[in-house]
């Protein structure tokens, strides 16, 4: 098996067995929704309500290593728990508390990867919202990739109903005007597609 899936599997295992909610977000999601690339490590969010953050970081560095000596001052401090998997695999784990996040990952299905096990992952309007709110370019390239592979399907109401207030939170303001140009290209795509057939 692929060693990220098997990292993945990992810690996606103890994450059920303390019964965390939780999805996969981030590259593992693109494999899923949009067009696939390397990745060389494992994202996911972990719901974790303020102030609630020291149960969810000594459980997750009793089982995996810490990325850095002083990885469990830095989770508590910036709310994500750097992490490696047996195998060495790098894991970020965001301790989420919006209430986007608690939708997302209740939003959260199973895709099934080869050998019949499954990884829960997030939506792909959900992957678009996490991207959109990041703003790095490759997280807009993977926009561009989610979109084409989607052509047409992605609910584009719940995006923004999602991603507007978190926008609102972030001084990004050219990030909804990006979103809309990939978002009307993509949709003219499938309207041409649906023409020519």
């Amino acid at each position: 098996m692929n060693p990220i899936f098997a990292a993945a599997l990992e810690v996606q295992a103890f994450c059920r067995a303390g019964r965390w909610k939780f999805c996969f977000i981030g590259a593992l999601a693109v494999q899923r929704w949009g067009e696939p690339r390397l990745t060389p490590d494992i994202g996911l969010t972990v719901m974790a309500t303020f102030g609630a953050e020291a149960p969810y970081v000594d459980a997750l560095l009793g089982r995996f290593r810490g990325r850095s000596p002083d990885a469990h001052a830095f989770a508590l401090q910036n709310r994500v728990v750097l992490l490696r998997s047996e195998s060495g695999i790098p894991i970020d784990v965001a301790l989420g508390a919006m209430p986007f996040e608690e939708r997302a990952t209740d939003r959260a299905t199973d895709f099934v990867l080869q050998g019949g096990v499954a990884l829960t992952m997030c939506s792909a309007e959900d992957l678009v919202v996490f991207k959109a709110f990041a703003g790095r370019e490759k997280d807009r390239l993977d926009i561009e990739g989610i979109a084409l592979r989607q052509l047409g399907r992605l609910d584009e109401k719940l995006i923004w109903t999602e991603l507007t207030p978190l926008l609102g939170l972030k001084a990004a303001p050219d990030a909804a005007a990006r979103l809309r140009v990939i978002l009307a290209r993509e949709n003219d795509r499938a309207a041409e597609a649906r023409r020519i057939s």
